[in-house]
């Protein structure tokens, strides 16, 4: 494993655990030449589902391009990078136990709302507002109105 920082290829595992509900495992390394750490996840090589985006075009799945979504979302938000990679984890484990091998992008924008609603309510607004292009004021105050309804409880 190359280094991401100096690019050696020469490193050692520091700790090496399951994660995200054991479909993956999280290795924690340290590079021998740079002495920095970094972190590796392995996870199985599934089959790639298809994505059919708006304008009908494919293009596989990209776990790097969903986590980015997220973290623009979660940015300056308590949300922590194991959660995002669990959002991105149960849905493709969703996508690939209930679909073929071509998804619309539209359901994959709602799993991910609804996971990142249970995690952090401004992120899923901002994630709402992105992914449904909301046009003024009144699309937020609409997406908003079941939650100031229902306010969850904080503990």
């Amino acid at each position: 494993m190359k280094c991401p920082y100096c690019l050696a290829d020469n490193d050692r595992v520091l700790d090496s655990r399951a994660s995200q509900d054991g479909f993956a495992i999280r290795r924690r390394r340290e590079c021998l030449a740079c002495k920095r750490r970094y972190t590796t996840y392995e996870r199985i090589e599934a089959t790639t589902v298809k994505i059919i985006k708006k304008d009908g075009t494919r293009e596989p799945f990209d776990h790097a391009k969903i986590k980015q979504g997220l973290e623009k979302a979660c940015w300056k938000r308590p949300v922590r990078d194991e959660q995002l990679e669990a959002i991105i984890a149960a849905v493709e484990n969703e996508l690939e136990a209930n679909f073929e091998s071509e998804v619309e992008s539209r359901r994959i924008g709602e799993l991910l709302m609804q996971h990142l609603r249970k995690i952090d309510e401004v992120a899923y607004v901002r994630f709402a507002s992105v992914y449904r292009q909301f046009k003024d004021v009144q699309d937020f105050v609409e997406e908003l109105r079941p939650m100031l309804a229902n306010p969850r409880k904080v503990t």
